[in-house]
């Protein structure tokens, strides 16, 4: 019986006299345990079924769930292997002692099942506890009423339970395979043999300096927002692998050569840092490595996540240029003056007025673009660098615009663009036009011109659009009718089913009308990019989470490994001051290397960014820069904080 209890209560025990390297490491399980219940309860809310937007938030929150899986899964398992360094002369001393390896296995279950029980039962508690809560921010964002009442997810307790099994599973399978493969003598000695000297691996350093140039040159150079959107995981990759290169081997060559320099060298000041972060830059690089990794992660999604919910009423105004639009296909003179009357009816009765009318008929569809040939036919997306929309006005369209009367013939066009490729001459749909002017603008036509693939406008004969419009089977003349209103959302969204129902009853079919508005959509819109604010941060605080984790233990790692190598040189004759001196020199540029670094990789991508936020309609790239340096300056601010915390631990155990 007795020895029954011994090993409950030596586990135990263990955990107690560890708390500074497992009371971090539980904190940590109960966040990512919380976080993941309250991700799991927002995705199976059975009220987020009867709000707009719902297949938005249900994607993005079953998104959250995966992210925090994968992350948790590969975080704790990387974190616990700090925890075994710590504790390798433990149990080297327990094995020396006369418990075997068998033994040992059954102490580390035990200190896994323990903090497996107060992960789950502490981090579900604490996410049941602030679920409501997370709830009520969601709804916030979204702009959605909060329901009343308290429920707990079943589904995610369950999901919840198996994951976090399965993670401590992984880490308690890693400690045994570890002690299984070591002997007392290397247990014993286990958390104070450093990393020998590693050599300098020019090719490795070369590679580093090469993927990540490479990286940033596809986040400059890339013009496109659809190929942006292609690019992007290609860069990150790049990015991320030329980060480990040129932390592990680009590193090491820097120390080397600084080492050679011997006036630096050998001073006080910069002997001891040099010194120290070539013995064990191995080992150092891959945390430097992952700490930059995540600030960017960071950096990016909360900047990016904030500017698009900031900016979601810019996005809204550039894909509706006005509050109310309805399209009509194939409409004749007559069905567009009843319409048109029926349009007015329809406001007046509101006691609304139009304004900002934009009105006129046109033949759009896409393309692909082989030089200055718009295709015989209408084709679907296929490369987002040949693909373009063309929209043809016939000169009676452009004169009422305009004021001005083309002076064209058939076969001639006047041309527009968004884009920088003039030219002289063009086919489409089988017909040859020669271009008679290029225009800088068309009122109205040209705000419709889309910011992510190439449009181009050309103005032709009313004959020759009514040949094109003939030989394009595929799409019809479409008729843009826009106007403002003013008055609330309500009353906005009111007149849209007014106009949409005084266009039906003046004859038109109804699968040729569609009638749009600003109002309408906006709570889809905020639906869509607050559950993307939501995630952003969420997923934003968990990187955080894992960031200062890993800085703790890198301080504390390196706090212990340190602590010897100071005492000897205070022995040989360095004062304290002197030594606090160093050690402030090495935590500094050790420290904030990793922000640097991530703050060069935002600078780069910024261009790239606001490509693929073109792709959501947000084009207010002054609201991301701000975005991205309020960002960067608060994760700045956190991460001094957390630097004068974990410094005070490391110049407590090297002192």
């Amino acid at each position: 019986m007795r020895k029954t209890a011994f090993y409950p209560k030596l586990a135990w025990q263990n955990i107690r006299r560890n708390r500074q390297f497992y009371l971090p490491f539980l904190l940590t399980c109960i966040a990512t345990a919380a976080m993941f219940y309250i991700m799991c309860f927002l995705t199976f809310n059975g009220g987020m079924e009867k709000m707009r937007g719902a297949a938005y938030i249900s994607f993005m929150m079953q998104l959250g769930c995966y992210v925090i899986a994968f992350f948790s899964t590969i975080f704790l398992f990387y974190t616990n292997s700090f925890l075994m360094k710590r504790r390798r002369k433990e149990l080297g001393l327990y094995n020396i002692l006369g418990m075997g390896k068998g033994n040992l296995a059954v102490v580390l279950f035990l200190e896994t099942l323990y903090t497996a029980l107060l992960t789950l039962t502490l981090g579900l508690g604490l996410g049941i506890l602030l679920s409501k809560l997370m709830l009520l921010i969601l709804m916030k964002l979204i702009g959605f009423a909060v329901p009343f009442g308290f429920e707990i997810s079943v589904k995610g307790i369950l999901y919840s339970v198996c994951l976090f099994c399965f993670i401590f599973a992984l880490i308690l399978i890693s400690s045994l395979i570890r002690i299984r493969l070591s002997n007392p003598i290397e247990l014993l000695h286990g958390s104070s043999v450093g990393e020998k000297e590693p050599k300098t691996k020019t090719v490795l350093a070369v590679l580093g300096v090469l993927t990540l140039g490479v990286g940033y040159y596809i986040a400059i150079v890339t013009q496109k927002p659809l190929t942006a959107l292609l690019l992007f995981f290609v860069a990150v990759i790049l990015v991320i692998i030329g980060t480990y290169l040129l932390f592990t081997a680009g590193s090491i060559a820097v120390l080397k050569k600084l080492r050679n320099k011997k006036d630096y060298y050998y001073t006080t000041s910069h002997f001891i840092p040099v010194s120290g972060m070539i013995y064990r830059m191995k080992q150092n690089a891959v945390g430097l490595a992952n700490i930059c990794i995540l600030a960017t992660m960071v950096l990016v999604m909360v900047s990016g996540t904030v500017c698009l919910y900031l900016g979601t009423e810019d996005t809204l105004k550039v894909a509706y240029p006005t509050e109310i639009v309805a399209e009509i296909a194939r409409p004749d003179a007559s069905a567009r003056a009843a319409v048109t009357e029926a349009i007015g009816k329809a406001v007046s009765s509101g006691g609304e007025q139009l304004s900002n009318v934009t009105d006129f008929l046109s033949l759009s569809f896409t393309c692909k673009r082989e030089g200055t040939d718009f295709g015989d036919s209408v084709q679907q997306y296929t490369t987002p660098d040949d693909d373009s929309v063309v929209r043809f006005l016939p000169a009676s369209e452009y004169a009422r615009l305009t004021g001005d009367k083309a002076a064209i013939s058939d076969g001639e066009a006047y041309a527009y663009s968004d884009t920088t490729h003039i030219i002289d001459r063009f086919s489409s749909l089988g017909k040859t036009f020669n271009v008679a002017r290029w225009v800088s603008a068309l009122p109205s036509v040209s705000e419709k011109a889309s910011i992510v693939t190439d449009h181009y406008f050309f103005v032709v004969t009313d004959s020759d659009f009514k040949a094109l419009s003939s030989s394009a089977s595929e799409v019809s003349p479409l008729w843009y009718y826009g106007f403002d209103i003013g008055g609330t959302a309500q009353q906005q969204i009111s007149c849209r089913d007014a106009v949409d129902a005084a266009i039906k009853s003046a004859g038109v079919p109804e699968n040729s009308v569609n009638v749009y508005s600003r109002a309408s959509d906006r709570s889809d819109s905020y639906a869509m990019n607050g559950g993307f604010l939501f995630l952003g941060l969420f997923l934003g605080l968990v990187f955080l989470i894992a960031t200062v984790l890993i800085i703790y233990y890198k301080q504390l790692s390196e706090g212990y490994d340190d602590r010897e190598r100071f005492e000897i040189m205070q022995q040989v004759g360095l004062s304290r001051p002197e030594i606090r001196k160093a050690i402030r020199s090495q935590i500094l540029v050790v420290f904030f290397l990793p922000l640097g670094t991530a703050v060069v990789h935002i600078c780069f991508a910024f261009k790239l960014i606001t490509r693929l936020l073109l792709v959501l309609n947000l084009t207010n790239t002054g609201l991301f820069a701000l975005c991205t340096l309020g960002t960067v300056l608060l994760f700045a601010l956190i991460y001094w904080a957390v630097y004068m915390l974990t410094a005070k631990v490391y110049y407590r155990i090297v002192s």
